[in-house]
């Protein structure tokens, strides 16, 4: 399957999915609410996922007080990832930001993720500004993401645009 990934520059698509609090949430009306939005494929089992929660918390709380959210969004097809356990997921891990499910896997196809996490921090017109992992791997060195809202919400430049994610593959639907 060929998948075109959304790059920094384009408009990020829209969608409308179903959050984990029953409440079904859409991008554009979403983004008129924030200065930024960091739109971050998880999962509840990827491992690489998890080694980041703390600072994916972290960051949602750095940056909320300046018009910023997280929109987590699962588009995992294992059975084990229904809305119920997304919500065990979110509770048991203090997740403050919307979680989503992508029952169909079109929104993840439509910006072309290929792992988890996988981040695209848009503008509050839909842009996206920066793409790919949340840091270079190195705890101790850069924070691309971070860097990233810092300059996107002081109106300067980011000079990071993309960064591979390194992550669990996401597993398509077959049929």
């Amino acid at each position: 399957m060929k998948i075109d990934q959304k790059l920094v520059g384009d408009y990020a698509p829209d969608f409308e999915l179903p959050g984990i609090d029953k409440q079904v949430y859409h991008l554009g009306r979403y983004l008129e609410q924030y200065n930024a939005i960091a739109v971050i494929f998880i999962s509840n089992q990827c491992p690489v996922v998890n080694k980041y929660l703390d600072t994916i918390k972290q960051i949602q709380a750095e940056f909320n007080s300046q018009g910023f959210s997280f929109i987590g969004i699962n588009s995992s097809n294992n059975p084990e990832e229904s809305l119920e356990s997304m919500q065990l997921f979110a509770q048991n891990n203090n997740l403050s930001f919307p979680y989503l499910k992508d029952p169909t896997q079109d929104v993840a196809k439509t910006f072309g993720i290929k792992v988890t996490p996988e981040v695209f921090l848009l503008d509050n017109k839909s842009v996206i500004r920066y793409a790919g992992s949340i840091e270079n791997g190195d705890p101790l060195s850069k924070s691309y993401l971070r860097n990233s809202i810092t300059s996107l919400l002081s109106g300067q430049e980011i000079v990071i645009t993309y960064d591979e994610p390194i992550g669990t593959p996401i597993q398509w639907r077959t049929k």
